[in-house]
């Protein structure tokens, strides 16, 4: 997981802004530079860990795989808890879905680009797939997960195990292999103070660009409420919960930094790794890793090895982000709010909800399928992954600083009288990122270049509402979770 984020922070998926071309860039190095990337990733690690904070107390209280959408009803009480309860539950699983479908499109492209390097790259004649070939990959890489989610949790641990050690230990080698490699280094002046306003976008204030890079750490900073969903098939959950949520994101962030640093003194000329016609075709991270080895040896082989330990972390999180989906549907089919719950609650002798994976996997697969006729409808549809999952991270902490603020009874993790402190913080950087994340990220903006963010949201806005008002509000009780037991089960 570490490992991936800080692989999505140094390049960004790009049909999540505004390109025409499903590539990759050093989104961070357009807008602002090593100034953006060094300072940036700090400042939002430090908002995104109080974020966390807040999440980490209110699920030492309510340990329970419903996770967000459970607390959004307890804490909103009797009255508003049902309404609480479906609109964060409904965000909570269209941004988790959105997430499964980047991060598995994401780890498409990347193989798809080890090929075109180990095939001999854009200009030496290497083969470059089609988007359908992409669109293939992504469906094997979906079903792999899925098989691999239909195994008995005890093999899920191991390979969660496996996956921890793989990040660690990957971040590690390249953090050190990839300086150490490069014949060129850039300057420390360069690494701490360069600011790059030449993004192509039309952009020019520097405030606007510094944002506007800011915005890749946040995009790669989420999925931490895994642990949440995953309390009833943890020991100790009220402790062990709330540990993995503030771990995860700790751990990513120290880690990440110490990666950033390493790989931003290889940085030697920003406008070739931006550059579309290079031999990744304009996947900056990769040009990176095959420029440093074919500058050494001779040959970029030594790059695509190093391309393929951040594809294996990659994978790793893909599966561990559609565990999440998984246990998030089979609560929420438990309590009765997706159609169809009886069949999606369903679990086998394993104690495993095979019906909600296989659903999981089938609908990151048809999201990422809109890739194919529009690239404007997939952006839209990815833009979901983040908003989405941080609006559902801080409604049930909007209602325990307000609603619950003096009947909420902490757990055994609690921040105590910082507690209402850290969630307005919390949810006021919410609102704040919200709002940064509708704005336009270049000019002219025309149908291609409009961000779509504050579209899709909204449609999904007017869809959870309008069903609770028509149908939801006459049935939908809330949560029915024995929480009493949650908390013992291994």
């Amino acid at each position: 997981m570490v490992l991936t984020i800080l692989h999505q922070r140094y390049i960004s998926f790009e049909p999540k802004f505004h390109r025409k071309q499903p590539l990759y860039s050093i989104k961070a190095l357009t807008f602002g530079g090593p100034v953006t990337i060094v300072y940036g990733w700090p400042i939002i690690g430090l908002m995104t860990l109080i974020v966390g904070l807040a999440m980490a107390e209110i699920c030492s209280a309510y340990p329970t795989s419903a996770g967000l959408y459970y607390w959004s009803a307890k804490l909103a009480g009797n009255k508003f808890g049902p309404f609480a309860s479906w609109i964060t539950g409904w965000f909570n699983i269209v941004g988790q879905w959105a997430v499964t479908t980047s991060i598995d499109f994401s780890l498409a492209q990347l193989v798809q680009v080890m090929i075109l390097l180990s095939t001999g790259g854009l200009n030496g004649g290497g083969y470059k797939a089609s988007k359908y070939v992409v669109i293939a990959l992504h469906g094997g890489i979906l079903l792999l997960h899925a098989t691999l989610n239909s195994l008995p949790i005890s093999w899920l641990s191991f390979i969660g195990q496996l996956a921890a050690a793989w990040n660690v230990l990957g971040v590690f080698l390249l953090m050190i292999l990839i300086p150490l490699v490069a014949t060129e280094r850039t300057s420390a002046k360069f690494v701490f103070t360069n600011f790059n306003t030449d993004n192509g976008d039309g952009i020019n204030n520097n405030l606007y660009i510094f944002v506007l890079g800011l915005l890749m750490s946040q995009y790669t900073l989420t999925g931490y409420d895994a642990s949440a969903h995953m309390t009833e098939e943890t020991k100790s959950a009220d402790k062990n919960g709330p540990k993995g949520i503030v771990s995860a994101i700790g751990i990513s962030v120290l880690a990440g930094w110490a990666y950033i640093l390493g790989i931003t003194f290889a940085v030697t000329d920003i406008p070739h790794l931006l550059n579309k016609k290079n031999d990744s075709g304009g996947y900056a991270i990769a040009q990176i890793f095959y420029d440093v080895f074919k500058s050494r040896y001779g040959s970029g082989v030594g790059g695509i090895v190093c391309l393929g330990v951040i594809a294996v972390a990659v994978f790793f999180c893909g599966m561990s982000s559609l565990t999440s989906n998984s246990r998030m549907a089979y609560a929420f089919s438990r309590d009765g709010a997706m159609p169809y719950s009886l069949f999606w609650h369903k679990v086998n002798k394993q104690e495993v909800p095979l019906n909600a994976v296989w659903a999981s996997a089938f609908i990151a697969f048809c999201m990422a399928l809109t890739s194919l006729g529009s690239l404007v409808a997939f952006q839209a549809m990815t833009s979901i992954a983040t908003i989405g999952l941080y609006i559902a991270y801080a409604l049930p902490i909007l209602f325990r600083v307000t609603l619950a603020r003096k009947s909420f009874t902490p757990g055994p993790f609690n921040l105590g009288s910082y507690g209402l402190i850290v969630g307005w913080i919390a949810i006021l950087w919410v609102a704040l990122i919200s709002v940064l994340f509708s704005l336009p990220v270049a000019y002219p903006i025309t149908e291609q270049t409009l961000n779509y963010t504050p579209v899709a949201v909204g449609g999904l806005v007017i869809l959870v509402v309008s069903s609770w008002i028509f149908s939801a509000r006459h049935w939908f009780k809330g949560p029915i979770t024995n929480i009493g037991s949650s908390s013992e089960e291994a």
